[in-house]
């Protein structure tokens, strides 16, 4: 069963002060394309370099996860280092996938060029940065999400069954 990863990057949701948008978000438009079921894996984490690179490389290289996908870090704020951690995990960059988010996510918020989201690969693992806010993380995975279920194929990932519509949008 391939297994995804939902990384939660925030400093007041990691001690418990802020109720966790984020990660639900993205699992609930998961399980809404998704066509087959997938064993979820959920974590939280502080914001900051080491935290975030910690966990990035646990769920690759321990927990196994075909796809992760993290949540805030992508600002301009000086704890805001997710990009950061992540290209010290990676081996490739993806850097389309966060220019498209970008590209999509500007013709709903005239502040989304300041969002620093990519994507990249480590060993058989495809990880995506999301921001932070539920409607955002909607737009983006709706713009990247039909290339997702090949760049798993390419890189040798557990294989990801999307419904229909989602696939037609990858040609």
């Amino acid at each position: 069963m391939t297994r995804i990863a939902i990384v939660t990057i925030s400093d007041r949701a990691s001690r418990g002060e802020y109720e966790d948008l984020g990660g639900p978000a993205i699992e609930r438009w998961l399980r809404r394309v998704l066509a087959e079921p997938c064993e979820f894996v959920r974590r939280i984490v502080p914001d900051g370099l080491e935290s975030v690179r910690d966990v990035l490389i646990e769920l690759c290289d321990q927990a196994g996860a075909d796809l992760i996908l993290t949540t805030g870090g992508t600002g301009p704020s000086p704890r805001d280092l997710t990009p950061e951690a992540m290209r010290q995990v990676i081996a490739k960059e993806l850097p389309g996938f966060g220019e498209l988010m970008r590209q999509a996510s500007l013709q709903h918020v005239r502040t989304a060029i300041l969002s620093r989201q990519t994507a990249g690969v480590r060993g058989r693992s495809l990880i995506i940065n999301l921001p932070g806010k539920p409607a955002s993380i909607d737009v983006c995975l709706s713009a990247v999400f039909p290339a997702v279920p090949y760049c798993l194929e390419l890189i040798g990932a557990g294989v990801i069954a999307v419904h229909s519509s989602i696939l037609e949008q990858r040609d």
